[in-house]
C-alpha cells in the first residue's frame, strides 16, 4: 500500500491522538464522570476515526481502484473524486 507508506508518519500521527482520546474516555468511565462531557470526547473520538478513515479510504481510491500509472480518464478521475466527495460526506 504504497499511500499508507508515503503518509507513515502522518497517519501515526493521527492513531496517536485517537490513542490519546480513547485513554480519556476510558479515565472519564473510570472516575464515573459526567455523561455530557463522555458523550461528547466520545463523539469526538468516532470523528477521528472516521476522519482516520477517509483517509486510507481516499488513498486506496487513488492509487489502488483509479491507479495512476495507468492514466486514468477524465471521466474515471472524475467519477473517482465523486466517490470520495460522497464518502467524506458520509463519514463526516
Amino acid at each position: 500500500m504504497a499511500h499508507t507508506i508515503r503518509d507513515k508518519q502522518k497517519l501515526l500521527q493521527r492513531v496517536r491522538r485517537l490513542r490519546g482520546q480513547i485513554n480519556a474516555l476510558e479515565k472519564l468511565l473510570e472516575q464515573e464522570a459526567d455523561c455530557s462531557k463522555t458523550l461528547h470526547v466520545m463523539a469526538a473520538c468516532r470523528g477521528a476515526l472516521n476522519g482516520l478513515m477517509a483517509e486510507v479510504l481516499e488513498g486506496h481510491i487513488r492509487f489502488h481502484v483509479v491507479n495512476p500509472d495507468h492514466k486514468p480518464t477524465s471521466t474515471q478521475a472524475k467519477a473517482a473524486q465523486e466517490v470520495i466527495d460522497v464518502m467524506r460526506t458520509y463519514l463526516r
